[in-house]
């Protein structure tokens, strides 16, 4: 595999979808969750979404429920759910590992291809980690649900961006690589 546009994903009815569809698009894929501290993401993203897609911007949410459980939802759950409570419009796809000998290959690639910063100027979010799953800090691994990865148009991985940094925060790094 080359870049990202060299995968196929599940979708949430166990269809495959290429990414090469998304090929000329700057992609911000997200390991998403319904019952997460960071859930309100969703909102962010959505906003995100609506303001940059006209530009070229793509979101793609994968549900993870490696993290403490909390995406349990069936695939119609899960939608009911972004839909209902965050009028979220962009594609939800089916759930994935993100980590471990069952990880989507997709995100197996996103690690390696940027392997994360996630130290102490995470704050609370490192402390909890670092304290009940030691075994994440210094590796590749995705630390926790809301990871995001910006993709450029020509598939390569641009930047890895931790649990904690929200979509308002992304904004600005987006506009160098937006039509």
């Amino acid at each position: 595999m080359t870049n990202v546009y060299d995968f196929s994903v599940g979708a949430p009815d166990g269809s495959q979808v290429d990414l090469d569809t998304y090929k000329g698009k700057t992609l911000l894929v997200v390991n998403v969750a319904s019952k997460c501290g960071l859930t309100p993401q969703y909102e962010g993203l959505e906003e995100l979404y609506r303001q940059k897609k006209e530009l070229g911007l793509e979101i793609v949410g994968f549900p993870c429920n490696q993290f403490g459980g909390q995406e349990p939802g069936t695939a119609d759950e899960i939608a009911d759910f972004c839909s209902v409570n965050y009028s979220v419009t962009f594609p939800i796809l089916g759930k994935v590992d993100v980590n471990g000998a069952d990880a989507d290959p997709l995100f197996t690639y996103l690690r390696a291809e940027a392997p994360g910063d996630f130290g102490p100027q995470y704050g609370g979010m490192y402390e909890h980690i670092a304290k009940n799953y030691p075994e994440r800090i210094g590796t590749d691994e995705i630390k926790w649900n809301f990871n995001k990865f910006l993709v450029g148009p020509d598939g390569a991985v641009i930047k890895r961006y931790e649990p904690s940094v929200t979509p308002a925060e992304i904004s600005e790094d987006l506009e160098n690589y937006l039509k």
